[in-house]
Formats: C-alpha cells, sequence, structure tokens
C-alpha cells in the first residue's frame, strides 16, 4: 500500500496556513479563490477515503474535527466515516470526531504498520509529512498548486530529508488552481 500526501501549496512551495486559521500574516492564501476551489475532493482521492485511512498531526486534526463533524455533504460522509489516526506528542482527546485514535508507539513505526494494510492518506500536518519524508515513506504527493507567491512561510519540501525522484501522474486544472500528482520514481 502507500503513503499519500495531499496538500495545498503555493506557486513557490509555501503549504503553511492555506485557510487562514493559523493567523500567519499571509494566511487564507487558497481560500481567496472562493469555496469552489476547495470544496469536495479536489485530490481525487475516490475510494481511497474508504478503503485508506487518513493520518493527521494534532493540530490539523483540531482543526478538521471542528469543521467536517457538522457538514453533510458527499465528500464530508466520506471525511465523517474514514479511520483516523492523530500523531501527537501529548494525550489528546480525539473523541470530538468519529473514528479518530491516537497512534499507538512512533510516528514512522506506525505508518510502516500502518502502508501493510492499507493507504494512509496524510493532509496537512507539515511536521508529519517532514519526519515520513525523512525516512523515505512518501510514495506519492497530490498537490493543488494555487497561483500565489508569499515568498515565506514553512515549505513542503524543505532543506532537511532526502533528494527525491519523483514521476508526474497527472496535472489538471482545478478551478483556479492545478491539481498535480507525483510518485516515488522507479529505482
Amino acid at each position: 500500500m502507500s503513503v499519500v500526501v495531499i496538500e495545498f501549496i503555493t506557486l513557490d512551495g509555501i503549504v503553511e496556513d492555506p485557510d487562514g486559521s493559523g493567523g500567519t500574516p499571509r494566511g487564507g492564501w487558497a481560500f481567496r479563490y472562493g469555496p469552489e476551489a476547495v470544496a469536495g475532493d479536489k485530490f481525487r482521492l475516490g475510494s481511497t477515503l474508504d478503503d485508506g485511512v487518513l493520518l493527521l498531526g494534532r493540530r490539523t486534526w483540531e482543526l478538521f474535527a471542528r469543521l467536517w463533524p457538522g457538514r453533510d455533504d458527499p465528500f464530508a460522509a466520506r471525511m465523517n466515516a474514514v479511520p483516523k489516526l492523530v500523531a501527537s506528542r501529548t494525550q489528546a482527546d480525539v473523541s470530538a470526531w468519529a473514528h479518530s485514535r491516537l497512534l499507538d508507539g512512533g510516528l514512522v513505526d506506525a505508518v510502516r504498520r500502518e502502508r501493510e494494510r492499507h493507504d494512509v492518506i496524510v493532509t496537512g500536518s507539515l511536521d508529519v509529512v517532514h519526519a515520513l519524508r525523512g525516512e523515505d515513506l512518501v510514495d506519492e504527493y497530490r498537490l493543488l498548486t494555487f497561483p500565489v507567491v508569499l515568498g515565506a512561510g514553512r515549505r513542503l519540501f524543505s532543506a532537511v530529508g532526502p533528494p527525491a525522484d519523483l514521476e508526474c501522474l497527472s496535472a489538471e486544472r482545478v478551478g483556479a488552481a492545478v491539481l498535480t500528482r507525483y510518485r516515488r520514481a522507479a529505482r
């Protein structure tokens, strides 16, 4: 099975605070393009959500747990039904969003165990993504790139971590953004 990272991203590689909830000076950049730019299954997850598991860092989980349970569209139903794993350095209460549980043990070992059984989808959660990338565990990136350059902020591909050779699987316009899919290149 695979580890799939999905991110809203700017042309200059920033993934920090796309919705503005983090209160950063440049936050909210993805949501300036309207709800149709970010609503629904923009990342083309489809049945991957039905058969996989969603992995979120605690802060991303807390944000999502405030948003998704109250929605009732078909994509929200999938998001609410998918098993959710929460990576946290503290004992967090994850009862606010159905089908959520804290990771057992360390992040890397837990992801290795989970991907033996099903796809692991990581959304947002940049610290989690960087940790998995550092261990060469990311198999695919699905990036929704918005036509904005911020110049500063946390980047998806930082100087930390191994180089990665990727193969482009697809690129398509999705509203104001472009959805690209990359997988690990054959070795």
